[in-house]
C-alpha cells in the first residue's frame, strides 16, 4: 500500500514516516529539496520534488497512492506577506484535495491544528465542537489554517472527499531540528534556565503520540470528523519549571507584564519590517496569543481512535535528550 505524505521533513511528519515504514507502508513524500530530505529522513522513502503550488508535481506524486497524509503548511510567527501564506496553506490544500479526488485516493488524513479552535476564558479545556469563526483567529497562520480546514470540510460535504481531520496540539520530543517555537523555548531553558515566563498555557503532547494518532485516524477515524491529538495542559511556568528541573537549571521566577511583552512584540515587528532581523522572537500576534490559556481535551480521539498520550514530562525529557545528542545544548 503506497501512502503519499506532505510535510514529511517536519517534526510530526518525520516521526509519522518512521511509523508508516515500520508498519509496512510504502511511503512517497513531496519535498522541495531532495538532498535535505535525505539528510533528515533515513527511512526508505520515495521522494518527489515539488510543492503545494505546483499541480503537476502533485498529480505525479499521487499517481498510484491509496492514502494521503497532508501535513505540510507554511508555519511562521512573522510573515511580511500574509497572502503568500494563504496561497500555500489554503489554495495549496484545495489543489491537493482536488488532485487526490481525481487520483481516486481512498482515504485522507488532513492535519489541521488546535489553533483553529477557540479557547475558554476560564482556562477549562475545549473539545472539537467548540464554535469559532475566522474573526477569532489572531495571526495570519491561524487564519490560513482555519480557512484550509473549512475547504476540506466543504469538500467532504459537497464532493465526497474521504478526509478525516486531526487537530494536533503542541508537539514536543525528538527530531525537532529547526526547532519549533515551543522547542526553542525548551532548548533555551535547557541551556540557560527559564527565569522569565508569560501568564499563558498550552497543551503539550509527545510528538510520537501525535504521529501515531495520524495513523489511528486513517484506520479508525470518521470521514468529516475532527479529532484533537493532544496531551497535558500546562501553564508556561510549569513547562519551564519542568525543563529546568530535568536539566538542573534555575527555574522560572518572574512573570513578564503584558505591557513589556507588547513592547517586545512591537519592537520585533518593526525590526523585521525594516529588514534588521528575519524572524522576530516576539510579535504582536504572539503576544496576544500569550494572553490565553490554550487548553484542549483529547477525549474524542481516546474514545473513538484508541489514542493515548504519555506524560508531558516524558515529551520534554525526550526532547532535551535529543537536543543533547545533536550538540544543541552547547
Amino acid at each position: 500500500m503506497t501512502v503519499f505524505i506532505t510535510g514529511a521533513t517536519g517534526l510530526i511528519g518525520s516521526r509519522l514516516v518512521r511509523i508508516l515504514v515500520s508498519r509496512g507502508y510504502a511511503v512517497r513524500a513531496l519535498v522541495r529539496d531532495t538532498e535535505r530530505a535525505k539528510r533528515l529522513i533515513s527511512d526508505p522513502v520515495e521522494f518527489v520534488t515539488g510543492d503545494l503550488n505546483d499541480p503537476e508535481s502533485l498529480k505525479t506524486a499521487l499517481n498510484g497512492c491509496r492514502y494521503l497524509f497532508h501535513l505540510a503548511a507554511d508555519y511562521r510567527l512573522w510573515v511580511p506577506d500574509p497572502e503568500a501564506m494563504t496561497g500555500t496553506n489554503v489554495e495549496g490544500t484545495r489543489m491537493l484535495m482536488r488532485q487526490a479526488l481525481s487520483a481516486g485516493v481512498e482515504r485522507i488524513v488532513y492535519t489541521s491544528s488546535v489553533c483553529v479552535l477557540s479557547c475558554n476564558a476560564d482556562g477549562t479545556p475545549v473539545g472539537e465542537d467548540v464554535s469559532s469563526d475566522v474573526g477569532d483567529m489572531i495571526s495570519p497562520y491561524k487564519k490560513s489554517k482555519f480557512l484550509a480546514e473549512k475547504v476540506v470540510m466543504e469538500m467532504v460535504r459537497d464532493e465526497g472527499l474521504p478526509a478525516v481531520i486531526v487537530n494536533p496540539s503542541t508537539p514536543v520530543g525528538p527530531g525537532d531540528s529547526r526547532p519549533t517555537p515551543t522547542g526553542t523555548m525548551i532548548l533555551n531553558t535547557a541551556r540557560n534556565g527559564g527565569m522569565f515566563y508569560a501568564d499563558t498555557g498550552l497543551n503539550v503532547a509527545h510528538v510520537d503520540d501525535i504521529a501515531l494518532g495520524h495513523l489511528l485516524a486513517l484506520e479508525k477515524g470518521v470521514v468529516g470528523r475532527r479529532y484533537i491529538l493532544g496531551g497535558d495542559n500546562l501553564s508556561l511556568r510549569e513547562l519551564f519549571a519542568m525543563t529546568a528541573r530535568l536539566t538542573h537549571k534555575p527555574g522560572p521566577r518572574f512573570k513578564v507584564p503584558q505591557a513589556v511583552m507588547f513592547a517586545a512584540g512591537l519592537a520585533g515587528e518593526l525590526l523585521a519590517r525594516v529588514g534588521l532581523i528575519k524572524n522576530p522572537v516576539a510579535t504582536l500576534d504572539s503576544v496576544r496569543m500569550a494572553s490565553k490559556k490554550m487548553y484542549y481535551s483529547s477525549d474524542r480521539a481516546e474514545k473513538e481512535l484508541g489514542y493515548t498520550h504519555r506524560p508531558a514530562e516524558q515529551a520534554v525529557r525526550d526532547a532535551v535528550h535529543w537536543f543533547r545528542e545533536q550538540g544543541m545544548l552547547r
